[in-house]
């Protein structure tokens, strides 16, 4: 059985049996102009490009950060990790020093006031984190 199939330029719905041509936002008919969509190739890739330079920037700022508090993560485990005998104050400047025994030390002393091996100056936030200067 074959079924009463519709021309091509007929525009009947099969589902609600109803002709919709006039429902249509653009012309349906034979000597309708044809329909081309746009080429938005080149807007794809400037707008690609631009995504990744921007995804890319973002990563390396985060990639910076990232390598900054890993840098604050190590002085702050060199230091809480050398000998001290006194109780640090918030916002007081130290000075850590490598001994002869290749162990750390805290001190107050200078470098310029003794012949330790200078390792760097530290200061204690109110954070309890300790900050290289």
């Amino acid at each position: 059985m074959k079924e009463n199939k519709k021309p091509d330029h007929v525009v009947f719905d099969e589902e609600t049996q109803t002709y919709h041509g006039k429902l249509l936002p653009f012309s349906s008919g034979v000597s309708a102009p044809k329909i081309t969509p746009p080429d938005v190739t080149t807007w794809k890739n400037s707008h690609i490009i631009s995504a990744n330079n921007q995804i890319k920037a973002q990563y390396e700022e985060l990639e910076k950060a990232y390598m900054a508090l890993m840098q604050n993560y190590e002085y702050n485990n060199l230091v809480y990790s050398s000998k001290f005998n006194f109780e640090p104050i918030v916002g007081k400047t130290y000075h850590l020093y490598k001994s002869k025994d290749e162990s750390t030390f805290l001190s107050l002393i200078k470098p310029h006031e003794c012949t330790f091996d200078h390792l760097g100056d530290f200061r204690l936030t109110a954070d309890k984190i300790w900050e290289k200067l």
